[in-house]
């Protein structure tokens, strides 16, 4: 605990000013001086001793990036004095707390709430830095201060924007899975149910045990297979971390597995999400279906790029570690000529031929700009630089294709559609 001056100690001292113009003696000054040091130390004693104070916390544990919560800090006064308090709680500037410092009297023996309103501006983990609380005494010339130990964190989740776009593909997956229920077995598909047999079907779909027990013809019905394996794998390099629009290539990747996993989790697939580079981050394996999707959000929060190139022959032993053979592999990564050359063509290469193999890359809406640019030189030169860079994306996109791989590359705003939409396709094809 330490004591401290405030800005009214200062101005009582300048009541003495006049004294020593009419006395300018130096007995008077160290008399004068005794005096207010005096007060000064009187009101500092009759202050309630911080310490004995109860303080406690309640606040929310989690928020989603852009909502406002609310919280509280309850101060308890056990003491047979009332305090005046000036209460500072330090949470770090993005967490969005309104008020960091408040006043508030607390009666004897009673206690007071002060309300706190979060409105988190960066996703990730915030917690408060020190809680400081300060009792001033009855003149108001000094204070009384210590810390408390009130630990606070607050967790700001994914927002989750392409949220809206869920029932939409959700709707398509129904189609879908009503369309594939009267045709014939094939790839990515399974045994549904028998019905009575109808002009029009196929004789290959006749089940002839069931006939001759029913004594009338039957036929299989197929849908397309669930339960299938979905691994989502998100690069978290320093490529990841480009700002594209208002928010990061990794925010938008991570929207876009978050809808991925709605929508499968909708279709009756089994959804894991591994982070790769080359540092160790959490991963969701083995979540039900009902809790995967909060499973994700939670573990995906404070997740940040990593400045470092990926490790893809890390990536692809964890791949072959978690997915077996035949599971949807879905990578989202830069498509672009620099993340190629660390080693993912070879990597797509050997993936592909043992799963189904998605690469979503989330493209920059500034190339475009860059090349419709024809306003004078320097314009001319920013298009034929992005034309440039657009061709090599290109190129990179068919040498991925070309080892097996299913290319989607979408600017922010239509990437995590882009992707669901290709998840929608593979099962149409029966690939699925």
């Amino acid at each position: 605990m330490r004591i401290s001056l405030t800005p009214r100690a200062a101005l009582v001292a300048l009541i003495a000013l006049p004294v020593i113009v009419l006395w300018p003696h130096w007995w008077v000054l160290l008399i004068l001086v005794t005096l207010w040091a005096l007060v000064i130390l009187a009101d500092a004693l009759r202050a309630t001793d911080p310490r004995r104070l109860r303080v406690r916390r309640e606040a929310p544990t989690q928020v989603r990036l852009g909502s406002t919560v609310g919280g509280r800090l309850l101060l308890t006064n056990p003491t047979s004095r009332g305090a005046s308090l000036a209460v500072r709680d330090a949470w770090n500037p993005t967490a969005g707390l309104a008020e960091q410092r408040a006043r508030i009297e607390v009666p004897a023996q009673e206690r007071r709430a002060i309300a706190q309103s979060f409105t988190p501006t960066r996703r990730g983990e915030h917690s408060s830095r020190a809680l400081l609380v300060s009792s001033l005494g009855p003149l108001g010339l000094a204070r009384r201060t210590t810390e408390v130990d009130a630990p606070g964190r607050l967790l700001a989740l994914h927002p989750f924007g392409a949220r809206r776009h869920l029932p939409s593909r959700v709707q398509r997956l129904r189609e879908i899975e009503g369309l594939a229920a009267i045709h014939q077995r094939g790839q990515g598909t399974e045994f549904d149910s028998l019905r009575d047999f109808v002009d029009g079907d196929d004789v290959r779909s006749i089940d002839w045990r069931a006939t001759a027990r029913r004594r009338s013809v039957v036929v299989r019905t197929w849908r397309p297979e669930r339960d299938r394996h979905v691994l989502i794998v998100v690069d978290t390099s320093r490529t990841s971390a480009g700002r594209l629009g208002d928010s990061t290539r990794l925010d938008t990747a991570f929207d876009a597995a978050l809808l991925l996993t709605a929508l499968a989790g909708q279709a009756g697939d089994r959804v894991d999400l591994i982070c790769v580079d080359r540092i160790p981050h959490l991963s969701v394996i083995g979540s039900t279906r009902t809790k995967v999707l909060h499973d994700m959000v939670t573990a995906t929060a404070a997740i940040e790029p990593a400045l470092v190139e990926t490790d893809w022959e890390l990536a692809a032993a964890t791949i072959a570690q978690r997915a077996r053979r035949g599971a949807l592999v879905v990578l989202l990564t830069p498509v672009e000529a620099p993340v190629v050359h660390t080693g993912l063509l070879p990597i797509a290469a050997r993936l592909a031929k043992d799963h189904p193999l998605v690469v979503a890359s989330v493209a920059d809406p500034a190339l475009e700009q860059l090349a419709a640019g024809r306003g004078d030189t320097e314009a001319v030169y920013q298009a034929a630089a992005a034309e440039q860079a657009r061709s090599e994306k290109a190129g990179v996109a068919h040498a991925l294709e070309r080892v097996g791989a299913h290319v989607v590359d979408a600017p922010p705003e239509r990437a995590p559609q882009a992707l669901a939409d290709a998840y929608l396709a593979l099962k149409a094809a029966g690939r699925l």
